[in-house]
């Protein structure tokens, strides 16, 4: 094997630097999202990327709600990568995100994408207040970003997890149930 592969927690192996979409997988993803601390570990409590991202998935009309859980799928293969701003992740992130948007028929416009860095934004607001340590230092990539009203109390791994896949079964049946709409013919 040549490349840089890992192993996933299916058996199966994925290579990093050349990821093809029939190797990523769902349960793979849900697992080792539910695993993964947000922050590279740095918040007060445990709070997974799962949670993370099913709260994304809520926040979004359900055209985006499949696309708001596996914004950050790319984690699951390549861990948290702590950086200053979104706009710096790294070539290997693209290439990850790119085979899951494949591999789940993701097919975003620009508008999506700016609606989906809003809802994350608006949840990095709200993680920020909730999860970690106060200060008075301004990110400025929250510049202007109000958190949501509600607090977050985070959810154990296997909280995260359950609510991960729960999420994923939802968008599923919401995407067959639009996909059968369109299908049909009009009422006459």
């Amino acid at each position: 094997m040549r490349g840089a592969f890992i192993q996933t927690v299916s058996g199966r192996y994925l290579n990093v630097l050349d990821p093809q979409p029939d190797d990523i997988d769902i349960a793979d993803i849900a697992h080792h999202l539910a695993h993964v601390c947000r922050f590279g570990g740095a918040c007060r409590q445990f709070y997974s990327e799962a949670e993370h991202a099913v709260r994304m998935a809520d926040m979004l009309p359900p055209r985006l709600k499949l696309a708001g859980l596996l914004y950050g799928a790319a984690k699951a293969y390549a861990g948290e990568v702590v950086r200053p701003d979104v706009q710096d992740s790294p070539p290997l992130q693209h290439r990850l995100t790119a085979a899951v948007e494949a591999r789940f028929g993701l097919h975003l416009s620009g508008d999506d994408r700016a609606e989906l860095a809003m809802a994350d934004a608006r949840l990095l607001a709200t993680e920020r207040r909730d999860l970690m340590p106060p200060d008075n230092i301004e990110w400025p990539i929250l510049t202007g970003v109000q958190p949501l009203p509600e607090r977050i109390w985070p959810m154990t791994i296997a909280q995260g997890l359950a609510s991960f896949c729960a999420m994923y079964e939802q968008c599923r049946t919401w995407s067959s149930s639009a996909q059968i709409r369109l299908r049909q013919p009009a009422a006459r």
